[in-house]
Formats: structure tokens, sequence, C-alpha cells
């Protein structure tokens, strides 16, 4: 096995990454900024807690899909490819350009919440979900992940 098919195992393994691309994972996994944002506005510490729990048993919690239909599927698959070739995620090459990106408007996020500002803060979330969305769409074009494709047994 080559190191970058390593760090994919690394990450997460192929098991997890299966579960992972079930739609219902992707999907709920991105709700969850904007309810990890509202609770943290609030300071809601218990929701937060709750929240980073979940964050941590999503990618486990759904059977593996059976075809790439749906797109976040894609946008998983594609997530795990770009990583076994070696990419890595932020940087200031396209399309890791707009993980880089996500950097300073997290930090917007931060600050947005933290004083309570309620427009900047809905602002700074579209944001940082703009951003990694708009990154899943560069990287599902340039792995060649395609809809209706049986879903890999690797």
């Amino acid at each position: 096995m080559d190191d970058a098919n390593d760090s994919v195992h690394t990450i997460l393994p192929d098991s997890v990454w299966k579960r992972h691309a079930n739609p219902w994972s992707g999907w709920t996994r991105a709700a969850t900024t904007p309810a990890l944002v509202y609770a943290l506005y609030q300071r809601n510490w218990r929701l937060v807690a709750g929240l980073v729990v979940w964050l941590i048993i999503n990618p486990a919690a759904f059977r593996p899909p059976e075809t790439t239909d749906a797109w976040m599927t894609r946008g998983v698959l594609a997530e795990r490819a770009w990583l076994a070739q070696g990419h890595g995620t932020v940087g200031l090459s396209w399309p890791n350009v707009l993980n880089l990106l996500n950097v300073p408007a997290t930090a917007y996020l931060g600050w947005a919440t933290l004083r309570r500002r309620p427009v900047h803060a809905v602002l700074a979330t579209a944001l940082v979900m703009a951003f990694k969305l708009a990154w899943m769409a560069q990287i599902i074009d340039l792995t060649g992940i395609a809809p209706g494709e049986p879903f890999p047994d690797e």
C-alpha cells in the first residue's frame, strides 16, 4: 500500500468511508454546521457537546449507499479518491484554495459568534458552507466520480 492510500485509511477506515458515503451522513453532517453555530451563539454548551458527539459518530451512523446517484455520495467518494491520489485538502492550488479561504471565513464566523452579531454569523456560516460545497463540487469533477454507478465494493 502506498503512503497516500495509508493516509486515507488513517483518516477513516474503509468501512467508515463506505458508510459516510450515504447521503444522509453527508447532508446531516452539513446541517450540523448551522446548528453548531446556533448552539455556540446561544452559549448552549449541552447542545454544543451533543453536536460534537454527533459529528464524531456521524460518519459511521448510516448504511453504505447502493449507488453513486446522490451528489453527496459522489462528494464523499471524490474526497476519498482525492486523498488517495496524494492531494491534500488545503493549499494554494485549485481547488484546495477553497478550503484555504475557509480559514478566514471560519475566523470571521468565530468572531461573529463570540460577539453575537447575528447578520455576520449568518453570512459567515453561508461562506463556510459555500466554500466546502464548492470544493466538493470541484473534486467530484476532477476525480470523475459519476452518477448511476453501483456503489464501489473495493
